[in-house]
C-alpha cells in the first residue's frame, strides 16, 4: 500500500552507483525490484498521480523517468530533471502524455509498452459491445436496486450482434484483436484507419478496408482504437455521429479527446445514435455530467488493460527499456 505522509510519499531506496532511476507511480510485480539491483531507484509507492509540482521536484537528476499515464513530460519536467536524462518510459501503449518532439530534441528516448495489453484491451472493448447492446449495465443496475418486476416479455429487450457489422475504426494490433473477437460472435468486420492493415489480416478476418465516412455509416457498432494525435483529436464529431445508423452504439477504448463528448450527449439526446460504451473520456477522470445521467450509457473507469498479468507485463517491459538503455543497448520498444 501506498503511504499518505508528505515526507515518505515518495521513499528513496539506495541501489549499486550509478544512473538514477525515477518511478513516478506505483508498479506490480517485481519491476522496481529489478530496477533497484543495478540502479539508485527514486520510488514514488503511490497509485495516485504526483502531483505538477512534485514531479519537478522528484525526477531532479534523474538518468530514467518511469511515467504512469497520468503524468505529462512536458519541457518544464524535461528541464526539472536536467541534461542527463536519457529515457522516459511511459507505462501505457499511447504517449499522448508525453512531448514525444521535445524529447527528441533534446536526445531523450521515449518507449512505450505494446503488444502486452492488446488482448486484455480488445477483450474490454468487445464486453462494451455487449454492455450496451444487451443493455447489461442498465439490467444489472436494476437487480441491485431492488426494482426489478423479474422476467418479462418485453423487458430490456436489446439487439443481438450476429449478423451485424462492426467498424473498427484504427485497425492496429487492439482494432484487430477486437474484431477477431466480433467475428467469434459473427458479426462483419469493416476496417478503416490511417495505416492500412495487413492484407493478411484482412483475409483472416474476411473484412472490408473501407473510407471512414462508409465505415461509420455501414457499421451497427463502431469501435474507437485510434491513437490520439492532433489529426485524431475529436475525429468522432457532431458530423461523423451524424452519418452513423440510427440503429448503431459508439464503443471507445482508445483515448477520450477522439470522440467530441460534448457532440456524443447531443446525439444521444437527438436519437442519432442508440448508445456508447466508453472506457475513455474527454477529460478524465471528468466526465460529461449528460452521459452520467443515461441509460443507454455504459461508463466504465479506464480499466482497458486492467489485469494483474497485464499491468505486471506492462511494468516489465517499461523496466526492461530502461535497463537496456542505461546499459547502452537499444530499447525494445521505443516510439517512432
Amino acid at each position: 500500500m501506498g503511504t499518505s505522509d508528505a515526507s515518505t510519499t515518495a521513499r528513496t531506496a539506495d541501489g549499486p552507483a550509478g544512473p538514477r532511476v525515477v518511478v513516478l507511480g506505483r508498479l506490480p510485480g517485481d519491476a522496481v525490484e529489478r530496477l533497484r539491483a543495478r540502479h539508485t531507484v527514486h520510488y514514488r509507492d503511490e497509485d495516485s498521480t504526483a502531483p505538477a509540482e512534485e514531479v519537478l521536484r522528484l525526477v531532479s537528476g534523474a538518468d530514467a523517468l518511469v511515467v504512469t499515464l497520468g503524468h505529462r513530460v512536458d519541457a518544464a519536467v524535461l528541464d526539472a530533471a536536467g541534461p542527463q536524462l536519457r529515457i522516459v518510459a511511459n507505462v501505457a501503449v499511447g504517449y499522448d502524455n508525453v512531448d514525444v518532439a521535445t524529447c527528441r530534441e533534446r536526445g531523450v528516448l521515449v518507449t512505450n509498452t505494446p503488444g502486452v495489453l492488446t488482448d486484455a484491451t480488445a477483450d474490454l472493448a468487445f464486453a462494451l459491445v455487449l454492455m450496451v447492446t444487451r443493455r447489461l449495465a442498465e439490467a444489472e443496475r436494476e437487480v441491485r436496486s431492488g426494482q426489478t418486476a423479474g422476467w418479462g416479455m418485453f423487458h430490456l429487450l436489446g439487439t443481438s450482434v450476429q449478423g451485424k457489422a462492426i467498424g473498427i475504426l484504427g485497425p492496429g494490433a487492439i482494432g484487430l484483436a477486437t474484431a477477431r473477437r466480433a467475428r467469434a460472435f459473427g458479426m462483419d468486420v469493416l476496417l478503416s484507419g490511417r495505416s492500412a492493415p495487413d492484407p493478411a489480416d484482412v483475409r483472416a478476418l474476411q473484412a472490408r478496408v473501407v473510407p471512414f465516412e462508409e465505415l461509420l455509416a455501414s457499421s451497427d457498432v463502431v469501435s474507437v482504437h485510434t491513437p490520439l494525435t492532433p489529426a485524431t483529436l475529436h475525429l468522432v464529431d457532431a458530423s461523423a455521429l451524424a452519418r452513423m445508423k440510427p440503429a448503431a452504439y459508439l464503443v471507445n477504448t482508445a483515448r477520450g479527446p477522439v470522440v467530441d463528448e460534448a457532440a456524443l450527449v447531443a446525439a444521444l439526446e437527438a436519437g442519432t445514435i442508440a448508445g456508447a460504451g466508453l472506457d475513455v473520456f474527454e477529460d478524465e477522470p471528468r466526465v460529461h455530467p449528460g452521459l452520467r445521467e443515461r441509460d443507454d450509457v455504459v461508463l466504465l473507469p479506464h480499466i482497458g488493460s486492467a489485469t494483474i498479468e497485464t499491468r505486471t507485463a506492462m511494468a516489465d517491459l517499461a523496466a526492461d527499456n530502461v535497463l537496456a538503455v542505461l546499459a547502452g543497448d537499444d530499447a525494445l520498444t521505443p516510439v517512432g
